[in-house]
């Protein structure tokens, strides 16, 4: 069956009242401004192609993108469009000086239908290049290395090895590179057996996993990575391929077009875009710690109700997301309005005696006024950052000042511009913080040594636990 909805994307950030479970019920994802004929028969008639070229795409005057709804491909959060796919097909739109309209699609199934329909200029819907498929369609540049992975309940049955795999049960959405892999494996393994879903998404099955209604799936990694966030009893025993590319898929007649992307990819690989839109899309998840998500997953249900209003409304006085504030707040103390540290900082935001009078609070123990307290001393730091900072990240960097104090931030932005880095990016000074450490470098810095790699970690957990904090809040809606 056969399922697109249509809208065009400007790339700028949004904010949206409506519930995103709501939007996804509507097909009004991102604001849309044209839906689909309804037909979905699947029975459209091949258009003839015409070729795609730069030329013709900015004659027309948007980028038309064939993709799927999913956290690693284009999808919806509370401030807008994001995922890998979105941020890329973005900057291929801004080189070519036009807007985006996104086609979405059920399955991996129906985006490939959809390319030879000629529905679309490319698809970027996180799609591996493999022989099979290769010997079917037009593939653009690789931008991206991934595993096809098998994922189980750590409490149920869990093969050590793919010989071991017949014994599981098994599903995997069709007509993905997963069935091609386990058809190949089939013929080591003549047991091997599996069913099938173009009814599923990844994520769903994941949940099937994470209910114990399934034994087993397969997925590339970049999802497991991602989704093991929200669902911590999953488990990966081992990867069932070697590393594989994912690429956008090209129509016919697309020969112009894909050879203005082999100069663009190459372009934005060495000016650095490529790994900064990876690090948006990735950056953050560096560890995985399954005993303190599964304690945040039931914090969500059994804590987070008596102070959300407390965050929300510090949140709106100081101009901040409250999710953010609300993940920082556990990320300090698990949201404990008692908690103490042996350097003596205290309560919900852990605030030092220091601090707490320099905003005001009386009582660190109390919640209210911890909360008010923090989200007035993040928001003081974030007007003392310069100007130059993005203000898409502004929130960050303020988050590492916090963590570490201004003056080693200020510290790593000078020693950046020392190393030939960006002091005003995030991914830069990510790379750059950790050097404090190491005396060869705090020695020559004003306010010396500092444990650098912790601010870093601060930021990519707090942001960790906001992305979960929101696809729970998406959920309820």
């Amino acid at each position: 069956m056969r399922h697109a909805v249509i809208h065009t994307a400007r790339h700028a950030k949004r904010r949206f009242s409506i519930p995103f479970a709501l939007l996804l019920m509507l097909g009004l994802l991102g604001g849309c401004t044209e839906q689909t004929d309804g037909d979905t028969t699947g029975a459209v008639e091949k258009r003839p192609p015409v070729e795609i070229s730069p030329e013709t795409i900015r004659a027309g005057g948007e980028l038309v993108v064939i993709t799927r709804n999913a956290p690693t491909t284009v999808f919806q959060d509370r401030d807008g469009l994001g995922g890998m796919e979105f941020l890329l097909t973005g900057k291929l739109a801004e080189s070519l000086g036009v807007i985006v309209r996104y086609r979405y699609f059920d399955s991996v199934e129906d985006v490939f239908a959809a390319v030879e329909r000629g529905e679309g200029h490319l698809a970027a819907a996180g799609l591996t290049r493999t022989p099979q498929r290769e010997a079917r369609y037009s593939f653009g540049p690789s931008y991206q290395r991934i595993q096809q992975q098998v994922v189980c309940h750590r409490k149920g049955f869990v093969p050590d090895d793919v010989g071991e795999l017949p014994q599981a049960s098994l599903m995997v959405i069709g007509e993905s590179s997963y069935v091609e892999r386990l058809d190949q494996l089939k013929e080591a393994h003549p047991t091997l057996d599996w069913t099938v879903t173009n009814r599923l998404s990844t994520e769903e099955i994941f949940q099937r996993v994470a209910d114990r209604e399934l034994d087993c799936t397969i997925a590339d990694s970049n999802i497991v990575q991602l989704n093991r966030r929200y669902l911590p009893e999953l488990v990966v025993p081992f990867a069932v391929s070697e590393e594989q590319a994912l690429a956008w898929v090209l129509p016919e007649r697309s020969e112009p077009l894909g050879a203005y992307l082999e100069d663009w990819f190459a372009e934005i690989e060495a000016d650095g875009t490529l790994a900064q839109i990876y690090h948006r899309s990735y950056g953050h998840i560096d560890t995985f710690d399954y005993v303190d998500l599964r304690a945040y997953k039931r914090r969500l249900d059994s804590r987070l109700p008596e102070y959300r209003r407390l965050f929300e409304e510090a949140a709106e006085t100081h101009g901040l997301p409250w999710t953010i504030l609300a993940a920082q707040a556990y990320q300090e103390s698990h949201w404990e309005p008692r908690a103490k540290s042996p350097t003596g900082v205290r309560g919900m935001m852990m605030l030092t005696l220091t601090t707490a009078g320099e905003v005001g609070v009386d009582d660190r123990l109390d919640p209210e006024q911890s909360i008010e307290g923090g989200a007035t001393y993040l928001a003081n730091l974030m007007k003392r950052l310069p100007d130059e900072i993005p203000e898409r990240d502004r929130i960050w960097f303020a988050l590492m000042a916090y963590n570490v104090g201004m003056g080693h931030l200020y510290d790593a932005r000078s020693l950046a511009r020392r190393l030939g880095k960006d002091p005003n990016s995030l991914i830069d000074m990510k790379e750059v913080l950790p050097l404090l450490s190491r005396k060869e470098y705090y020695k020559t810095l004003r306010y010396g040594y500092a444990r650098g790699t912790e601010p870093v970690r601060y930021v990519n957990r707090i942001r960790d636990f906001q992305h979960i904090l929101e696809r729970h809040l998406a959920l309820e809606d």
